[in-house]
């Protein structure tokens, strides 16, 4: 034994003899706090949620845009949404796609999440796809391949798909390559 050993700290020692500290190889988290046990949060899906008592409204489904508070497109269900796109209050602000479900009774659920709208006057068709990359275009309108520019659409080494909502106004969505 030698006089000036360096001694384990007492409170390192019992640590260890108490099982708090890592053993070689093994983390000193439990298991069910790893990502592969619960799970990794997913992305929010929507942007605003409410419910409205709407008696008024038939049917128990509906799929609506809001292109301003005042221009309304139904896609599904009852002709009237106006109940269902006050419930959320402006929030968010147009344009927006909204979904919303009967839950009981005349209590409907709504949500919504903003979309990007833009206006196409002079465009034909009701789906365009435009995928632009390293300096090579592509341009699809209902499918069939087209030559031409639609500038309002036009971003580098991206692909954007639009679809008609009504008249000149397109939801686009952007994908970078």
């Amino acid at each position: 034994m030698s006089l000036f050993r360096k001694r384990e700290p007492l409170h390192v020692r019992l640590a260890r003899e108490g099982g708090l500290l890592e053993q070689e190889g093994e983390p000193l988290r439990p298991a069910w706090d790893n990502v592969g046990i619960h799970g990794v949060q997913r992305v929010r899906q929507w942007d605003s949620v409410a419910t409205v008592d709407a008696p008024s409204l038939e049917g128990d489904h509906a799929v609506f845009i809001a292109l301003s508070a005042e221009e309304l497109v139904v896609e599904e269900g009852p002709s009237q949404v106006e109940p269902l796109a006050a419930a959320l209050g402006g929030d968010p602000a147009p344009p927006y796609r909204a979904e919303a479900v009967r839950r009981d009774g005349t209590v409907w659920a709504v949500a919504a999440r903003r979309i990007e709208i833009v206006r196409l006057p002079d465009v034909g068709g009701e789906e365009i796809e435009l995928s632009s990359h390293e300096g090579e275009r592509t341009l699809l309108i209902d499918g069939e391949r087209t030559f031409g520019s639609i500038p309002a659409l036009e971003r580098p080494d991206q692909f954007v798909r639009a679809k008609r909502v009504a008249g000149d106004a397109w939801e686009i969505e952007i994908h970078q390559l």
